[in-house]
């Protein structure tokens, strides 16, 4: 008690009300100053742990991770203030954080890909960035952050259904044509509306083909001519396949 009574004397902010310790941690955040931010606001809520300051703070404090790419952080953050504030009015936008969180991660491991094999990358940020923008559009149709949720959820999709057509053809040079098949197969059934599409149909037709099965052949063909009548690659997959 000594000690703490000490170190209370000695600090300037001690005696600061909720209102000034708040206006403190937020200029800090507008100046970017994150990791300053970060214990401003954790003294907030230490000294004034209910009230709508401290609720705010633990809000910003998320935004602050986010903004340093501390993702475990900032998800951790988000899901604190659900958890703790299921009824607030800003809850929408904890779920949209939570969605970025994982989004900036998903970009740095599937976004980019020039130098980076993608099937040596696990699409784990991705899912749950996608499944944080759905809970959010749900949850919140209304939301002013919904329809930028919606756009990064078919980005997601876009990019999730890529990745499982990456790892077909990973298969297929390596002769693994039924795990081919069967990966295409997945793209097409999880990602329906992907322009993956087209792909993941041509590397079924190639699979089945080589696996002597016609008919699941002849079914990828017929659905890839009915979805892209005008495909280009299916013709030159047919020439190479002596058909």
């Amino acid at each position: 008690m000594a000690a703490c009574s000490f170190v209370d004397k000695h600090d300037p902010k001690s005696g600061w009300s909720a209102d000034k310790l708040y206006r403190d941690a937020k200029e800090a955040l507008d100046g970017g100053q994150y990791d300053l931010a970060i214990k401003r606001y954790e003294t907030l809520e230490a000294r004034f742990p209910y009230g709508r300051y401290s609720q705010q703070g633990q809000l910003e404090i998320a935004y602050a991770y986010y903004k340093q790419n501390e993702q475990a952080s900032a998800v951790a953050a988000t899901e604190r203030f659900v958890k703790l504030h299921p009824n607030h009015p800003n809850v929408d936008y904890a779920h949209y954080l939570k969605g970025l969180a994982y989004f900036n991660e998903d970009l740095g491991l599937l976004g980019r890909m020039a130098r980076q094999d993608r099937t040596e990358r696990d699409p784990k940020s991705a899912r749950d960035s996608f499944d944080a923008f759905k809970e959010l559009v749900q949850r919140f149709p209304d939301s002013r952050y919904a329809p930028d949720a919606l756009a990064r959820m078919k980005y997601l999709v876009n990019a999730l259904a890529s990745h499982e057509v990456h790892v077909a053809r990973y298969y297929m040079k390596r002769g693994a044509y039924v795990a081919a098949a069967n990966r295409a197969q997945y793209a097409l059934k999880n990602y329906p509306q992907a322009p993956a599409q087209e792909d993941a149909l041509l590397i079924m037709i190639q699979a089945y083909d080589v696996l002597g099965m016609p008919e699941l052949r002849d079914d990828a063909e017929r659905i890839l001519r009915k979805n892209f009548p005008d495909s280009v690659q299916l013709k030159s997959l047919l020439t190479q396949l002596g058909r």
